[in-house]
């Protein structure tokens, strides 16, 4: 997977597997970070999650219509009234 993979998803509808239920997600950011070591270079992901549940630090199946399900660490990094924040990095 790479940065491109995901721009194009931008604003759409993912969604985490937690405890035999599902967390929606919109992916509001893809970018870029630098060379990175994997094919492809570096990137990170930032999704928009609900207010509630908050999905703690850990790995997610995380899953698209479009782009299937994969495996995913996401780490929460921000909080507002619409919810949290979570960042995957894929270095």
């Amino acid at each position: 997977m790479t940065v491109s993979d995901f721009l194009r998803f931008k604003n759409t509808n993912f969604s985490a597997s937690v405890d035999g239920g599902e967390v929606p997600l919109t992916l509001v950011e893809a970018s870029g970070i630098g060379q990175g070591t994997r094919e492809g270079g570096a990137f990170a992901l930032l999704w928009q999650g609900p207010q509630t549940p908050m999905l703690p630090q850990a790995t997610y199946l995380v899953s698209h219509e479009s782009l299937g399900a994969h495996e995913m660490f996401l780490v929460p990094v921000a909080q507002s009234d619409s919810g949290f924040q979570y960042e995957a990095v894929f270095t």
